[in-house]
């Protein structure tokens, strides 16, 4: 164990108001990839002749709907992926009443497989989906009837979207500020698989001021300077090791 792990060890048995904000790195290590990678933009501009930005932005559903919905449907979903390590000790942070919320820019719904509780998703969730017409929900499974098309609503005939933030839309109003308020109000924030350069989200690590930062990330991140401890490893082994597993 790294001094660094070693550190992250000590601060977080000794604390109980611990706040996670994690990206795209969090869920890699379930084998989902990061769609804005250098893969991913590669595959996304071969295969559809689009970048994911692109592909992924409202503009591009409205007009484009066939394409988007191939590229979601066979480039996002990923329903058997399961939990890491980071998942699971996020959720057992939880349980004993360490950690006072997950924030997220996942749209995989792995904190929620884990058993975490208080989840606050800052680009929605493709495990919840609705009719842009009538607003009829629907979920994971009726989409994934068909991968190859346009998912049309049963009641009204309407197309049925993912709940996700895309490019070009806002951030849940609600949904950020709680999550200004948990990390403003934390003892202990820990930022993890992200490289922070997503804005607005992004953002959210200026508004704490509580004692210590933590960055987990196998990259740099403009944040490192401002860190208490950067941990340049994989998240899910960070995890196990501070949660014992």
């Amino acid at each position: 164990m790294t001094k660094e792990v070693m550190e992250l060890k000590n601060i977080v048995e000794n604390s109980d108001n611990i706040v996670f904000f994690g990206g795209a790195g969090v869920s890699t290590e379930s084998g989902i990839p990061d769609f804005r990678s250098e893969n991913g933009i590669y595959k996304a501009v071969s295969e559809y002749g689009y970048n994911p930005e692109t592909i992924l932005s409202h503009s591009f559903f409205v007009k484009n709907k066939e394409v988007f919905f191939k590229y979601y449907k066979n480039n996002l979903l990923y329903p058997e992926a399961k939990p890491n390590n980071a998942h699971y000790g996020l959720a057992k942070l939880e349980k004993e009443g360490k950690l006072k919320a997950v924030i997220t820019q996942n749209i995989d719904n792995l904190h929620q497989k884990a058993g975490s509780k208080n989840i606050l998703e800052l680009h929605g969730t493709l495990y919840r989906n609705y009719c842009v017409k009538c607003k009829k929900e629907f979920d994971l499974e009726y989409v994934m009837k068909d991968k190859d098309s346009v998912t049309l609503c049963d009641k009204c005939g309407g197309v049925v979207r993912p709940d996700i933030v895309l490019y070009e839309e806002s951030l849940n109003q609600q949904v950020l500020m709680k999550s200004v308020d948990y990390i403003s109000n934390a003892e202990v924030l820990i930022v993890g698989g992200t490289s922070l350069s997503v804005y607005p989200a992004s953002g959210l690590v200026d508004y704490f001021c509580g004692k210590k930062l933590i960055l987990i990330n196998k990259s740099v991140t403009q944040y490192d300077k401002k860190a208490d401890i950067v941990i340049n490893e994989n998240i899910g082994e960070v995890f196990a090791r501070i949660c014992g597993f």
